[in-house]
């Protein structure tokens, strides 16, 4: 009985909760609120294995970051477009596995990866001179994700399944 319950309340949290979200981030100002679904799943799945919610937002952040950087140094570079590519994924993808690798209390080196993944599908097609907010709204999105669709819905759907348990 306790996992149909627990099934039913989670139906139901993941049907009111994420919705409510995506009709209110075009009113926030936040046009990539899609990106929050992605974060909490990455949330979902990771929760109580390797990472905190700390850690995996840091880790999403750090992404973004990274993102707006490739975006740069593409830029930057006068090499042939695979070739930049290549240098850029190729460096910045290993530094993100050695510094998250320093602190891996604090950071979680998949959400950087997930992050900075997330980010160039985002801002590559805007490119530089175009992205204005865009890294902002992108790592709003992905806090919105891990703490609101992950944490908070995670403890309103526990909550709901022992109180109708208790019922």
């Amino acid at each position: 009985m306790k996992r149909h319950t627990d099934t039913w309340t989670l139906a139901l949290c993941i049907a009111l909760l994420p919705p409510l979200w995506a009709v209110a981030a075009p009113y926030l100002g936040v046009t990539t609120g899609a990106v929050a679904l992605i974060c909490a799943g990455v949330h979902s799945a990771e929760w109580g294995r390797h990472s905190t919610p700390v850690s995996l937002s840091l880790g999403f952040l750090l992404g973004d970051f990274w993102a707006v950087i490739a975006l740069y140094t593409m830029e930057w570079m006068e090499l042939y477009p695979d070739v930049e590519l290549f240098v850029t994924l190729f460096v910045l993808g290993g530094l993100a596995v050695l510094l998250s690798a320093l602190a891996p209390r604090w950071i979680f080196c998949p959400s950087w990866l997930c992050g900075w993944a997330i980010g160039l599908t985002i801002l590559s097609p805007v490119g530089v001179a175009e992205m204005g907010s865009l890294p902002v709204q992108i790592g709003v999105a992905m806090l919105v994700g891990v703490w609101y669709v992950g944490v908070f819905l995670g403890t309103v759907q526990r909550k709901l399944s022992t109180w109708v348990s208790s019922s």
